[in-house]
């Protein structure tokens, strides 16, 4: 082996250049410091042929009258300068991803275009003895001519500098930019892609983006805002219309407690009063169910306190509904019924309420009755590991008490009124002829009660805590 290399060093030198070639395709993207290190070595191995056999790369090689063994040395000494300005690059491309991540990749990439120019320069220079005054002068004009015919593609480029430096925005922020929404996913030399709502590209140049209302949703990261507007009739009275969205807004949990939702009268006229719900939720997957979910409570609770959305048509509520009448109406459970059985079954209804705080049904006591909430929000809380937590939120239509009716038991929730609550009271000896008159019914609340208690088991089945793996290093620092 020593022999070979004494023998043909300039084949040697070439072999290395490809075993660099092949390495750096085998050894996978994950692997970079290995990359690195091998790089590293090949190149000092390169280095040291080259030296050794009389190449300096700062001069001409030393042998102008055998012209093929000129030619080849004269093309490894310019692969010297080109193989080191790789080197520099892929270092600092490793040194730059551990500080600025992937973000930085555009910097990244005009710092090696820059790396290579000077070997470029330095290879005509030294290794080709060129007047580099000369080739500066001419590569001046020529980037002078491209410049301007490349004006907005440059534009671009500097424009993306800006904004890999100012970091508006980074990868899979969910960002707008002049009114086009979606998540960055790619900021390269001349723009950056988005992909929207409805999962198309959106491909912005980097200098329409510069210049641009930027609105990145993706910060503060733990708090994102929306809103939801509703047209009320003119005629309900605005004080009532808020409160019911009040409730609306403490019936979802999802909605941060800080900042606090607010409900804000936007707008009054002859056509309507415009009402907005705004608040914050923790992050963007929610934004869509929250609002879907606002909008369900907001109309249920404005029908509570007999106020309706604002629609083309508005339909007239019948005059001779009672209130509990009109929540039979509206009661998935009992909307089955025939009309002289609701005004029948409504008579038989007592009701009650619940100041806030105050416990409706707590865990384990059989219910021998059963309430439908006709306004406010009720607090549902069950115990994990002998600690209470908040599993969800009932509104207006809801009921509770359905496992001491249906099969004289008790389910494992505490049941507390969040807000000032009204609820209708039905007594058990009232309901047991009608569910055994009418199946549908009693099929309506078993399935509901079967809901009910699978999601109360799926949320207090604790979760194996994960071993936490120790390595030497914490194994010695306990120790110490």
């Amino acid at each position: 082996m020593p022999s070979l290399l004494t023998d043909h060093p300039l084949l040697c030198a070439l072999a290395l250049i490809l075993i660099d070639l092949l390495l750096w395709r085998l050894i996978s993207a994950s692997g970079s410091n290995w990359r690195l290190a091998v790089r590293l070595v090949i190149f000092s191995l390169f280095s040291v042929l080259l030296f050794n056999e009389g190449m300096n790369p700062m001069q001409p090689p030393p042998w102008p009258e055998n012209v093929p063994l000129h030619l080849a040395a004269t093309g490894l000494q310019i692969a010297w300068w080109l193989f080191c300005a790789r080197t520099l690059t892929v270092l600092s491309g490793v040194l730059m991803m551990q500080r600025v991540g992937h973000t930085g990749r555009l910097l990244q990439d005009l710092l090696g275009a820059v790396i290579f120019l000077i070997a470029i320069i330095a290879a005509l220079a030294y290794v080709l003895d060129l007047p580099v005054k000369g080739v500066l002068a001419t590569s001046g004009a020529v980037a002078i001519i491209v410049g301007l015919a490349l004006q907005s593609t440059l534009s671009d480029v500097f424009s993306g500098i800006v904004l890999n430096t100012t970091k508006p925005y980074q990868l899979d922020d969910w960002i707008s930019i002049d009114g086009t929404e979606g998540r960055v996913t790619d900021i390269d030399w001349r723009a950056t892609r988005l992909q929207t709502a409805q999962g198309s590209m959106a491909v912005i140049p980097n200098s329409l983006a510069a210049k641009a209302k930027i609105i990145n949703f993706s910060r503060p990261s733990d708090m994102h805002g929306l809103s939801v507007s509703l047209q009320i009739s003119p005629h309900a009275r605005p004080q009532t219309v808020i409160e019911a969205l009040e409730r609306a807004m403490q019936g979802c949990r999802q909605l941060l407690g800080q900042p606090a939702p607010n409900v804000t009268l936007k707008s009054f006229g002859s056509g309507g009063v415009e009402y907005e719900i705004s608040g914050f939720v923790s992050s963007m997957g929610q934004k869509r169910e929250v609002r879907n979910q606002l909008f369900d409570l907001a109309f249920r609770h404005l029908k509570a306190s007999g106020v309706s959305v604002l629609s083309t048509v508005e339909n007239a509520a019948p005059a001779n509904f009672s209130r509990p009448r009109a929540l039979l109406e509206s009661s998935n459970i009992f909307s089955t019924l025939r009309q002289e059985e609701k005004d029948t079954f409504s008579q038989n209804m007592k009701l009650q309420t619940f100041r806030a705080g105050e416990m409706i049904l707590p865990s384990g006591e059989v219910s021998d009755h059963l309430f439908i909430i006709e306004s406010g929000v009720v607090s549902v809380a069950l115990s994990r590991g002998g600690s209470k937590f908040e599993a969800g939120r009932m509104g207006p239509g809801e009921v509770i008490g359905e496992a001491g009716i249906l099969e004289g038991g008790a389910v494992p929730a505490d049941f507390s009124a969040k807000t000032f609550c009204t609820l209708y009271r039905i007594e058990k000896e009232y309901l047991t002829p009608c569910l055994d008159a009418r199946r549908d019914i009693g099929d309506a609340m078993k399935n509901l009660l079967d809901y009910r208690l699978h999601t109360a088991q799926t949320l207090t089945r604790e979760v194996p805590k994960a071993v936490e793996k120790k390595g030497f290093l914490q194994w010695l620092r306990s120790r110490t």
